[in-house]
């Protein structure tokens, strides 16, 4: 088996997931990680690279001799970087540009949806140049809540539910003058707000085939029971019971199927991991969002789970290959909890040491770093707003979870903020 030098660029909670899975394959001769964190460190060099400049990354990737390039994070994804290293004939994992407006235009995201009939919230769009008529749209508007979203990327940061015209129009005004919102709101859509209970699909596609490789829940809000400030993600578990065999199938055929071979159809052949976050309606799943690579905190929980080899599936979907790999996952259930820095999503308090994870980790728990560094004298700190994803494997969900819970109970730094409900609505289907 042929085994190659593999760079994986990002450097948060999903990446030091994959960075673990990648490292297992015999297929990875050495991993290269940029930016990386203090964890991806245990399973491959670190290294300082500008990914937004193409040619340096090209240049690494002829120096190092790199067989495979993994692009962790969606912006890369956007920015067309795929399509440069293809260009260039280095094999690399991710979307086109094209693709990726999936991810990095909602109002792309939404035509596809309605071209190709795939059920969705109805909504409605708005250029810059037409603020005034959103903030008439939003006061004449008599049904709420209403979903108002940012057209681009966003940091996971721009998906606003409103509960009243005046909740509505401070967002537009807020979507309009923040500096870290203004330049993802040059277009905003304006949705239905659909009520069920959400699920994370995701998929692995090589431009004609889709094979779903896991189902999860992530856990979006601050605070338990799903209050406050929306976030990256605060955990995540997988398998969803909330999702039947049945259910399953109906995902693919209505949802996954049919964005993979319109896109296909269209000229736009998807390669990579899409990415479906879903409500499961009253009236059948309907589509919330595309993404257009792992979720994080879910690919925390997905990666673990995967008994087929990450490289082998990788290169499964580079080359087209899909249909002839069995994509297998083993029975058992993961709870990831996150643990982040006061303050979180806002403005967050870092530079505190980090004590405890020697106590924590073993054959059934892991932590996957996402906002720590090293300080001057070689102590771990908080650096970012989420910090820790603390990962716990068992073979039912209540026992995963509960793992979960005692393990980051051993963990402390100053200001550490975690929920303590993650997971507990898939209880409900136990």
């Amino acid at each position: 088996m042929e085994a190659y030098n593999i760079l994986l660029i990002g450097g948060g909670g999903r990446e030091h997931a994959l960075a673990w899975g990648l490292s297992k394959s015999p297929m990875t001769k050495k991993l290269f990680i940029t930016p990386g964190n203090p964890g991806t460190a245990k399973f491959g060099e670190n290294v300082s690279l500008n990914t937004d400049n193409h040619e340096a990354v090209l240049e690494f990737i002829e120096e190092h001799e790199i067989g495979l390039t993994v692009i962790g994070p969606e912006k890369p994804l956007v920015d067309g970087l795929t399509d440069f290293l293809e260009g260039n004939d280095k094999p690399v994992f991710g979307p086109t540009a094209e693709a990726a407006l999936l991810e990095g235009s909602k109002s792309f995201a939404k035509d596809m949806m309605n071209k190709y009939s795939v059920p969705t919230a109805s909504s409605v769009s708005f250029e810059r140049h037409e603020w005034s008529k959103a903030h008439e749209f939003v006061g004449e508007n008599t049904q709420w809540p209403l979903v108002l979203k940012a057209d681009g990327l966003a940091a996971g940061k721009g998906v606003f539910i409103c509960d009243t015209p005046e909740e509505a129009t401070d967002v537009l005004e807020l979507m309009q003058n923040d500096p870290s919102l203004s330049g993802a709101s040059y277009r905003i859509v304006i949705e239905e707000f659909m009520t069920g209970e959400e699920v994370s699909v995701f998929a692995l596609c090589d431009g004609e085939t889709a094979k779903v490789i896991s189902i999860a829940q992530d856990h979006k809000r601050i605070g338990d029971g799903d209050t406050g400030l929306n976030t990256g993600g605060m955990g995540a578990y997988c398998q969803a019971p909330q999702v039947s065999e049945e259910l399953k199938q109906t995902i693919i055929d209505t949802i996954i199927q049919p964005m993979i071979s319109g896109m296909a159809n269209d000229g736009i052949p998807y390669k990579g991991i899409l990415y479906a976050g879903l409500m499961l309606t009253e009236s059948g799943p309907k589509v919330v969002e595309f993404n257009v690579r792992f979720g994080d905190p879910e690919c925390q929980v997905i990666i673990p789970s995967l008994k087929t080899d990450l490289v082998e599936l990788i290169f499964s979907s580079i080359t087209g290959k899909l249909e002839y790999i069995d994509v297998e996952i083993d029975d058992s259930y993961y709870t990831c909890i996150v643990a982040s820095s006061s303050g979180y999503p806002g403005k967050s308090s870092t530079g505190f040491e980090i004590t405890g994870l020697g106590d924590v980790e073993n054959d059934d728990v892991f932590v996957f770093h996402a906002g720590t560094s090293l300080s001057e004298d070689g102590k771990l700190i908080n650096s970012g707003g989420r910090v820790l994803n603390v990962v716990a494997k068992a073979d039912n969900l209540a026992e995963s979870i509960q793992k979960a819970y005692d393990a980051i109970t051993k963990i402390s730094f100053e200001g550490m903020y975690y929920r303590k409900d993650i997971g507990k609505k898939g209880l409900r289907y136990m």
